[in-house]
C-alpha cells in the first residue's frame, strides 16, 4: 500500500508478517475505547458502515440516504473531529483505496484531525495524540 505524506500515519513502516486483519483491530480498538473512556468517547464515536458489495438499486438507494465513498473506520465527533482510517498493522497487506483518500483529505481541509492508523496499537497511540493536541 502507498501511503501518503500529506496525512499522518500512525504505526511501525518497517512492520512485516502476521498480523489481524482490519475488522478485528477495529472491533479490539471500539471495546477498549467503550471500556475505558465509557462515559464520553465511547459514547459518541462510531464507525460508519458502507463496506461491502451492493446491487445498483441498493447502491443508488444508500447514497441517496447519505452514504459517502470513503468514509473512514473511526470517527469521534469533537472540536475538531477524530478522523482515523484503520489499516492492518502490516501495511503491505491492507489497501487505501483513492475514495478513501479524497475523503480523508477532505476532512483535513476542513479542519478534522485526520489520520491513518497501522494496527489497533497505532489507532490508540493517535487517540492519545489527538487528545494531547
Amino acid at each position: 500500500m502507498h501511503l501518503p505524506n500529506d496525512i499522518r500515519i500512525f504505526g511501525d513502516l518497517n512492520y512485516r508478517g502476521a498480523c489481524p486483519k482490519e475488522a478485528l483491530e477495529q472491533v479490539t480498538f471500539f471495546n477498549r475505547l467503550r471500556r475505558e473512556y465509557p462515559d464520553t468517547l465511547g459514547l459518541i464515536a462510531f464507525h460508519v458502515r458502507n463496506e461491502g458489495k451492493r446491487d445498483h438499486l441498493t447502491a443508488a438507494t444508500h447514497k441517496a440516504e447519505g452514504m459517502t465513498t470513503g468514509a473512514p473506520d473511526i470517527v469521534i465527533p469533537g472540536a475538531p473531529t477524530f478522523i482515523c482510517e484503520l489499516k492492518r498493522r502490516d501495511h503491505t497487506q491492507s489497501e487505501l483505496r483513492t475514495a478513501q483518500l479524497a475523503y480523508l483529505r477532505a476532512a483535513q481541509a476542513a479542519g478534522c484531525y485526520v489520520c491513518v492508523a497501522l494496527g489497533v496499537d497505532a489507532a490508540w497511540e493517535a487517540l492519545h495524540a489527538y487528545m494531547a493536541r
